[in-house]
């Protein structure tokens, strides 16, 4: 299987507590909900697409627990990616907790990176990690990711728990898609391009 990263993120790279002001307050961040006002249609649509290529969620211990506390009270029949999010193989990944709530719900210990890797070697499509930025870093780190898709929201917050800010190599990635929504949102998808190349600059010349 591939795996995938799926991210909402500030300007400034922020990705705790997109969907409301209580939904992670971890630290004393005060300033969550910041993706809402910018949602629109064409987001929707988008995150809807994505998620139909998933055969499974990957998660980290933080956001397990958040989705498994918000995602089954949400009842409306329109939603769009409620049964699918519920209904989703779920491997969650920890050390601290023996079995999940949310089913179906495997739990992977040990080494994330090893049982990753196992789980990765499967045969199937995408497994999904959505949030669980600390995972999904350390992933990207090990060379485990193989899409990065970004939800890019116009806004500046200076403050909050950032994507992409653990220890590791540095990783090259590959523009594949791009799409700017009317709210103005970017929706980033990336492929995996090994190390991240560096050169010199030797004029503009050498590009033309």
């Amino acid at each position: 299987m591939k795996i995938a990263l799926t991210e909402f993120v500030t300007l400034d790279g922020v990705s705790q507590g997109p969907g409301s002001p209580d939904e992670d307050t971890t630290d004393g961040f005060t300033r969550g909900g910041w993706l809402v006002p910018y949602l629109d249609e064409t987001f929707v649509r988008r995150t809807s697409e994505w998620l139909d290529l998933a055969d499974g969620l990957l998660l980290g211990r933080r956001t397990y627990e958040a989705f498994a506390r918000d995602w089954p009270e949400i009842t409306d029949p329109a939603d769009p990616f409620t049964e699918r999010m519920n209904a989703l193989p779920k491997y969650v990944v920890t050390n601290t907790r023996t079995e999940g709530t949310w089913h179906p719900t495997t739990v992977l210990t040990g080494d994330p990176v090893r049982t990753v890797a196992e789980l990765k070697a499967r045969p199937g499509r995408e497994l999904q990690i959505h949030g669980s930025a600390r995972l999904g870093d350390a992933l990207l780190s090990a060379g485990l990711i193989d899409t990065l898709r970004l939800a890019v929201a116009p806004t500046v917050l200076r403050t909050g728990r950032r994507l992409l800010t653990g220890a590791g190599g540095a990783s090259g990635l590959r523009l594949v898609r791009h799409d700017a929504t009317p709210n103005g949102l970017l929706l980033l998808e990336y492929a995996a391009a090994g190390q991240a190349p560096r050169a010199h600059y030797e004029g503009v010349t050498a590009f033309t």
